[in-house]
């Protein structure tokens, strides 16, 4: 059976959890997330516990048993306390400002990027160097990071691009003078 899988997964109070046949609906305080559940899963809630189970021994449902339970944790922990991802921008002249609800960057193009925040994300700045992205779905927070980072990724000679606030930049050694 699988490791993570059979893990019970608590529900804080101020929580709902409402199982329906094909998916699970997850409210708190932040929000609510929609979360699908695969034909042959199972999803309980009992004594503020929600446990996922899987109803033959499949391949695939062995698959999507433990990937299941990892949404419904991630539906918890987003609906109390949210996601947050901080990018930073790197390079001289690379520069970010607000405009309405989405970014404005300035990366050494010939024309601003302009940015739109998708539905439930919330973008902020701190300084003129750092975004931050904040939301209660983890997967949408961690790919409008990397859709930002894809626009100049940190190039391996001097570092400028934008990265992730703990992302360690491989730095390559330049041309050897002879």
């Amino acid at each position: 059976m699988s490791r993570i899988g059979r893990k019970a997964i608590s529900i804080p109070s101020g929580v709902t959890v409402t199982v329906n046949a094909d998916s699970v609906t997850v409210a708190g305080p932040k929000g609510q997330v929609m979360v699908p559940v695969t034909a042959g899963i199972t999803v309980t809630v009992a004594d503020n516990e929600l446990t996922v189970g899987r109803q033959q021994e499949t391949k695939e449902l062995r698959a999507h048993h433990g990937l299941v339970r990892s949404l419904l944790n991630n539906a918890v922990i987003g609906v109390t306390t949210g996601y947050k991802k901080t990018l930073k921008l790197v390079g001289t002249g690379y520069r970010v400002t607000m405009k309405g609800a989405g970014l404005s960057l300035s990366l050494g193009f010939s024309h601003p990027v302009d940015i739109k925040a998708e539905p439930g994300i919330k973008l902020s700045i701190d300084g003129t160097d750092t975004i931050h992205i904040e939301g209660i779905d983890k997967q949408v927070v961690g790919q409008m990071a990397a859709n930002i980072r894809k626009i100049k990724p940190p190039e391996p000679y001097k570092g400028k691009g934008i990265r992730y606030e703990d992302e360690v930049v491989r730095r390559k050694q330049g041309k050897a003078a002879a």
